[in-house]
């Protein structure tokens, strides 16, 4: 889709946040899909790690793109295995997945044009951990002029850590934006942008919590070198918590509409394609169900877009 003016918004004043969680962003790009279905272009997107690929295929309007990301792509023989692994591409060969697939003629081709004319009036940021600072980075349109800077920072921001190499970007690296002190859903990205309204889009059931991380020592072996990496991730349990818990509380002011997995059927490295489309028809079931709710919250009726 070739468009040469900008894309403006159809919701403004709220904030619109993709948690990660690998695969089971599968059942989360059911919303995606619905939200694009309906029209609803919210003026704010945020995401980590899987969830920065829910924003930007938001972004460009794709539904197609949205759905096949998390489904079908699984099955691509060059997805990535522990051959790959082994070869230091990583279990996800993160960079076939993130900086190849999305040109033009491959696997996923992303629609550039689409995502920079709705970039001119719609703000946007993905985060990833800054291992080398031991610093949570929030990039958007002014850090990405070209479709390879940001298929390498969404690359970055999706670096799980141990099964995906750390990304260098400007002679720094980078690991995955959910070891940043919001515990991988950027509430504090839309925050310091001035937004206080927020539809946020969670890959846990509601009863979910993060336990300890245990057996430390092995991860601080392994991050020697990157000693942040282990800190970020021994805080991380705790970190993610105390954010879940205060989106309970912003959603019992009025402040926030979350949308929660009524179950998560897949982890986050299912490999199942059957499984993955299963997932993703459970989550746009649900989000149609909840789609009148949606619209109350941002104010919006059936009619007005």
């Amino acid at each position: 889709m070739v468009v040469s003016t900008p894309l403006d918004p159809t919701v403004t004043g709220t904030a619109l946040l993709f948690e990660g969680g690998g695969m089971r962003a599968s059942y989360t790009s059911g919303l995606l899909v619905a939200l694009l279905e309906a029209r609803l272009h919210l003026d704010w997107v945020g995401g980590i790690s899987a969830g920065s690929s829910n924003a930007v295929n938001y972004l460009s309007r794709d539904p197609w793109r949205a759905r096949h990301s998390f489904t079908d792509f699984a099955a691509d023989p060059q997805f990535g295995d522990w051959r790959t692994f082994a070869r230091g591409q990583g279990l996800f060969n993160a960079r076939y997945i993130y900086e190849e697939t999305g040109l033009p003629g491959q696997a996923l081709p992303f629609d550039w044009e689409t995502f920079s004319a709705a970039s001119v009036s719609t703000r946007w940021r993905i985060g990833a951990f800054n291992a080398t600072r031991g610093v949570q980075v929030h990039w958007g349109r002014e850090d990405t002029p070209t479709l390879t800077d940001l298929m390498v920072r969404v690359r970055a921001s999706s670096t799980m850590p141990v099964v995906m190499p750390p990304v260098t970007i400007d002679g720094e690296v980078y690991v995955d934006g959910a070891l940043g002190p919001a515990g991988g859903i950027p509430l504090d990205a839309a925050r310091a942008d001035g937004w206080e309204r927020f539809l946020v889009v969670l890959t846990q059931p509601r009863d979910y919590v993060k336990e300890p991380l245990r057996n430390d020592w092995l991860l601080r072996r392994w991050y020697r070198r990157l000693p942040t990496v282990a800190d970020a991730l021994r805080d991380r349990p705790a970190r993610y918590n105390a954010t879940r818990e205060e989106l309970w509380e912003l959603e019992r002011a009025g402040a926030a509409y979350l949308f929660v997995p009524e179950v998560m059927p897949v982890g986050n490295g299912e490999r199942s394609v059957a499984r993955l489309r299963a997932s993703h028809e459970a989550g746009l079931a649900q989000a149609r169900r909840e789609l009148p709710a949606i619209r109350e919250f941002l104010g919006v009726t059936s009619d007005a877009v």
